[in-house]
């Protein structure tokens, strides 16, 4: 399945919750959630109950549309929580939070993860110094995110960064007077926002 170029909203419609695929126009009244509750679709009054598969499908799909991975990089993410001591539902929420890009959009420095994903790809993030263009990179304990050395980049991020009143998760630290972010630990799952059922994912990437 190649990359989804349709309206982002009708994602959150058809999901039912608010995915945070536009930014701040999803925190507000604009949300088109808080609008229209009910799925895209002339006729979807007529959807009946969702069948066991379906419960399981629309968790999985909930999941991957939040962090915009594609369903190889989800399978890939599954196999190595598995292959990991503790719990697997569990360990695939925590892989996909400790992705660069999302770190980047708890953290403040972008409004969403699409926008976090096309700094990272321009070359405009810096990883303990060193660039990084890669969105799957996975952040460790100790690491210090901050934009690079361009102007551009330090305008963009720091107009972002001051604007964000939304205090970023305890295990992300702002770094006082610098537009950077620091990972103080490893997220867990209480720290993370999405509403999932992760045993259903683990049902449905283990049929």
């Amino acid at each position: 399945m190649g990359r989804y170029i349709g309206p982002s909203c009708r994602l959150c419609r058809r999901e039912g919750v608010k995915l945070c695929l536009k930014g701040d126009r999803c925190k507000g009244s604009k949300c088109t959630l808080e609008k229209r509750d009910r799925p895209p679709g002339m006729h979807n009054w007529r959807r009946g109950k969702l069948s066991e598969y379906g419960i399981r499908f629309r968790e999985k799909q909930k999941v991957k549309r939040y962090y915009g991975v594609y369903d190889t990089q989800f399978r890939n993410y599954f196999k190595k929580a598995s292959a990991l001591p503790g719990n697997s539902g569990e360990l695939l929420l925590i892989l996909l939070e400790s992705r660069l890009d999302n770190v980047i959009y708890r953290g403040g420095l972008a409004s969403s993860h699409a926008q976090a994903r096309q700094f990272i790809n321009h070359g405009h993030i810096l990883v303990n110094g060193k660039k990084i263009n890669i969105p799957s990179y996975l952040v460790k304990e100790g690491d210090v995110i901050a934009p690079s050395n361009k102007e551009k980049a330090q305008k963009m991020m720091k107009a972002i960064y001051d604007a964000n009143s939304t205090q970023p998760p305890s295990w992300l630290e702002k770094i006082t007077g610098k537009v950077e972010i620091k990972v103080i630990h490893k997220p867990v799952r209480s720290e993370i926002p999405i509403q999932i059922q992760e045993q259903l994912l683990v049902e449905f990437c283990s049929r």
